[in-house]
């Protein structure tokens, strides 16, 4: 894959403009407006898979049942998630989040009721769907929201900040998943087996709310003319966008996988309290990269990027399976963890260059629905392997879902290809970048 050098922004002055870094991100005028609101109103996400795996093992023994209550949740979540953001792009993102926040909480209250009652399993998946269906995309509105802040950034060249964006929104939704589930199994082991999944719905409605209330950073709404063409051309009709949805489909094997082997596993070694634990030790390597990823100077393209950090993932998932001590499963989960964000950061940032801002909304959410069908999946097939053949089986899970997205994808690169109109470099699978820390 052929690269170029870009030549470097320069001031008025014909002096080197700084290179953009986190300290220049945030200082884009109304940043911190939508960035705070934005972490309170996505922990809730990162609580939730866990907290219905610990509440339906709890009520009904089984880690399949619990792994297939939350796999239906993902998929309603994957199926209806482009559907909100197609509508938030329409309408607005406070006409979808408002309601939609209220919604998912009526939703895993009866899911709560239900489980605590020992309904029959018809009943458990019946309540999944509308949870799932209504959780609320505030990642990928946050995304949006920093395209249109740094769209009229008028000192800075866009691509390097938009890669430097996604490289923190990476970081923040890392952070959330470090927090979110040591959290979710505190309130699960030591209050109440509900406790999460109530703490989940209750902070969806308050920091959904919050995030809403910031109308000012919010993009404009995208409504077709009247009396012109109403048809709406998806984003997933972009076969970049179809070749990212298979690399995120492999990521959300690895996060469903993770979640549910871990948890089994600190079951059966008879220590519980330390699911929490390790699991955030495998979202602090995701978090970790993160940060140096955005502070790194890059002489690749974004298609090489892509394509290396799938591989190095899809190796490190090798050895989880023949993993014993819980001090060495922790430092793989680190490992698997280090390999993740890499590749959800490059993804994020070429589906920015591959769509119109009229469905930019929509496209992230594709992303987004695409890890969480694939989550989905992996927590049924690992609860089934784990309830069957035990946690080290449960284990091959990401493996087979990485390995198989990275078949895919490498027969897919030339699709990649940024679109000039959108902000992208015509004919070169990405565009170099140079972020750094400052």
């Amino acid at each position: 894959m052929a690269s170029t050098v870009p030549t470097p922004p320069s001031s008025a002055d014909g002096a080197a403009a700084p290179r953009p870094g986190y300290r220049q991100l945030l200082s884009t005028p109304g940043a911190w407006a939508f960035v705070l609101p934005g972490f309170a109103a996505r922990q809730p996400f990162a609580m939730l898979t866990i907290s219905l795996v610990l509440l339906v093992e709890h009520t009904t023994g089984s880690y399949g049942m619990a792994g297939a209550v939350a796999a239906v949740t993902g998929v309603a979540l994957a199926l209806c998630a482009p559907r909100g953001g197609r509508l938030a792009d329409r309408y607005g993102q406070r006409a979808v989040l408002v309601p939609g926040a209220a919604l998912h909480a009526a939703s895993a209250a009866a899911l709560v009721a239900l489980a605590l009652a020992h309904a029959p399993a018809w009943a458990l998946f019946a309540a999944a769907v509308p949870t799932g269906a209504t959780v609320p995309q505030v990642g990928p509105m946050v995304r949006s929201r920093w395209a249109v802040a740094l769209a009229g950034r008028p000192s800075a060249a866009p691509s390097p900040l938009l890669q430097t964006a996604a490289a923190f929104e990476s970081v923040t939704d890392e952070f959330t998943f470090v927090i979110g589930p040591v959290v979710a199994t505190a309130l699960c082991t030591g209050i109440h087996p509900a406790a999460g999944l109530i703490a989940e719905a209750t902070l969806t409605v308050a920091g959904g709310w919050l995030f809403a209330a910031q109308r000012r950073t919010a993009p404009a709404p995208h409504r077709a003319a009247k009396g012109g063409d109403r048809r709406h051309v998806s984003a997933l009709s972009v076969p970049g966008v179809r070749a990212l949805v298979i690399a995120f489909l492999g990521i959300g094997t690895v996060f469903g996988g993770m979640q549910v082997s871990i948890t089994a596993f600190t079951q059966e070694a008879g220590h519980p309290g330390l699911n929490g634990l390790l699991y955030g030790t495998f979202a602090a390597g995701n978090m970790l990269s993160g940060v140096a990823y955005g502070a790194v100077t890059w002489r690749r393209t974004q298609g090489w990027r892509l394509l290396t950090a799938y591989a190095a993932l899809t190796v490190a998932c090798v050895p989880l399976w023949a993993v014993r001590p819980l001090l060495l499963l922790g430092g793989l989960g680190l490992v698997v963890g280090l390999c993740i964000a890499p590749a959800l950061i490059t993804g994020y940032t070429l589906v920015e260059a591959l769509v119109p801002p009229a469905t930019r909304t929509e496209a992230f959410t594709w992303l987004t629905g695409a890890v969480a069908l694939g989550q989905a999946a992996a927590v049924t097939a690992a609860g089934l392997l784990a309830d069957h053949a035990g946690p080290h089986a449960a284990f091959t899970v990401p493996l087979t879902g990485t390995a198989a997205a990275l078949m895919l994808l490498v027969g897919l690169r030339r699709h990649l290809v940024p679109d000039p109109r959108n902000g992208g470099t015509p004919g070169v699978i990405g565009h170099r970048t140079a972020v750094t820390v400052d």
